[in-house]
């Protein structure tokens, strides 16, 4: 099985070096917007790029990542809604368990029908504990799930939560507060986290400011997943991976 993206993500995070994932949701960016967001000079330090999001309500799915094959050389990553968000032309996919949640079409229910399609695709499988986390507002990810995100206020449950996705042998951690959501995760949860599991921690969410950034990354995460506020400001792609460019020239 093909492990070139995760082996990637997690030489970087054993070598301590911070990562930036941009998140294109293809409702959100149309393809005139997209070919100006990809001439952006700092697109070419984004480390990783994931297409997706938790409903796609267009048809813009496949030809977004069509668009972003013939443009660019790094790996495109499917961040999936559902089973139908599947694409042979990108190279992999975060196979997402709903660990924070009870709903077992999402811890395992979707996975199942996916899995026959999955195993005869090309596409790299990468084993991710999701953990949602309260963000101010209830988000279409807790909506479309019928879950209930973790409190922000409960770092201790979000950690042990990681824990058990861990143990259970995912590869991955990647807690998100959801899309648009106004307030991004504490640092508290994040150290936390940190300090609960080994394997790579991704944090998303409403991170709008270098400040979030900042501290989400000095708490100890890995990467950050970025996408609304790229969408409402490209320039805002330039700030944010320079946070992540200087802790790396510090490590």
């Amino acid at each position: 099985m093909n492990r070139k993206i995760l082996e990637q993500i997690k030489k970087r995070s054993e070598g301590g070096k911070k990562s930036f994932f941009l998140l294109i949701d293809p409702d959100k960016i149309e393809k005139n917007t997209l070919s100006t967001l990809i001439q952006q000079p700092a697109f070419n330090k984004v480390d990783f790029i994931l297409v997706g999001g938790s409903l796609i309500t267009g048809t813009l799915f496949h030809q977004t990542i069509q668009f972003l094959k013939s443009k660019t050389s790094k790996s495109i990553t499917i961040f999936p809604g559902s089973n139908l968000h599947l694409d042979n032309q990108a190279d992999g996919i975060l196979l997402l368990s709903l660990i924070s949640g009870r709903n077992p079409d999402f811890l395992i229910g979707q996975h199942i029908v996916a899995a026959p399609i999955l195993k005869r695709s090309l596409l790299e499988i990468l084993p991710t504990g999701y953990i949602l986390v309260e963000g101010g507002k209830q988000t279409t990810v807790s909506y479309i799930s019928n879950t209930t995100p973790i409190p922000a206020d409960k770092p201790e449950l979000a950690a042990c939560t990681a824990m058990a996705g861990e143990m259970l042998g995912l590869q991955l951690i990647y807690a998100d507060a959801g899309s648009g959501a106004q307030n991004s995760i504490p640092p508290k949860m994040v150290k936390q986290i940190r300090k609960s599991v080994d394997i790579p921690l991704l944090i998303g969410g409403g991170i709008r400011t270098a400040k979030q950034a900042q501290d989400i990354l000095s708490a100890g995460a890995d990467a950050i997943v970025v996408g609304t506020a790229i969408e409402d400001d490209f320039e805002k792609l330039d700030e944010l991976v320079e946070v992540v460019e200087s802790f790396n020239r510090l490590s």
